[in-house]
């Protein structure tokens, strides 16, 4: 059998897939804090398999469908669980329901994702993107879960809130910067996107993880600031375009 290098990206698919299979082990077993680090790894290896792609050139349908199928258990099915085993089962029938929202929103995601492949924007997701998503949840499980007792009360009071926001999130209209590709002419055109990049790796680094949350919440606000600052704009334009309209009006009348 022939290994062609298109095998290179999608074995980062594979283990990024594998790594959201542990975090559901780790999870069944009680083990949140590994569960969410497990999380964070497949999200690594999500970020690789397309930096391989465009390396090897050897991107493919077979790549695209591989990879959101791999994110729906990585990013869907696996912070899903995190979150019901954390607290969301206490609350029976409800729990199952919003802790599912972030597994079905993931989902419905992907799937839009896939059918506006061609022609989409390249510099801007549409939605908030479900490894963000899913690396939200787990961050929030590392900063604020202490075992053995679990979520301080204030704490735990919030996640029901979280995951239906980000479910929202991930099927809506707001925007959002897509990771820039590493090259010489990308820094020169948008050099403030790596600045911002390194910076919060190494706040990261520096921190422990801890500024994983600060930092995602930081992105996920912006883009809905921006999004409402842009709905805004559009509706001041209409109003003013529907002013000129009627101002029109009267004139042909007079003729």
């Amino acid at each position: 059998m022939k290994i062609t290098r298109a095998v290179v990206p999608s074995l980062f698919t594979v283990l990024n897939m594998f790594c959201g299979f542990l975090s559901i082990i780790e999870a069944s077993k009680g083990q949140l804090i590994s569960a969410s680090w497990f999380i964070i790894l497949a999200a690594g290896f999500d970020a690789l398999d397309g930096i391989m792609a465009r390396i090897t050139r050897s991107s493919s349908e077979f790549g695209v469908e591989i990879d959101s199928l791999s994110d729906v258990i990585s990013f869907g099915a696996a912070p899903a669980f995190l979150v019901y085993q954390a607290h969301l089962h206490l609350f029976g029938g409800l729990g199952i329901l919003l802790s599912s929202l972030v597994m079905v929103f993931a989902g419905l995601r992907l799937a839009r994702f896939n059918t506006q492949l061609i022609g989409f924007d390249k510099d801007h997701f549409t939605g908030l993107p479900t490894p963000v998503s899913a690396i939200t949840v787990a961050s929030y499980m590392l900063n604020f879960w202490a075992p053995p007792s679990g979520f301080q009360p204030g704490v735990a009071r919030l996640l029901p809130w979280l995951c239906v926001v980000l479910a929202l999130l991930m099927v809506s209209k707001v925007k959002y910067d897509t990771l820039p590709k590493i090259s010489r002419r990308a820094v020169r055109k948008e050099p403030w996107k790596f600045a911002f990049l390194i910076l919060a790796v190494c706040v990261v680094f520096v921190t422990g993880g801890d500024a994983i949350l600060p930092l995602l919440g930081l992105f996920i606000t912006l883009g809905i600031l921006r999004w409402i600052g842009g709905t805004i704009r559009h509706m001041l334009r209409r109003g003013q375009k529907q002013d000129e309209e009627d101002a029109i009006e009267p004139s042909k009348a007079d003729l």
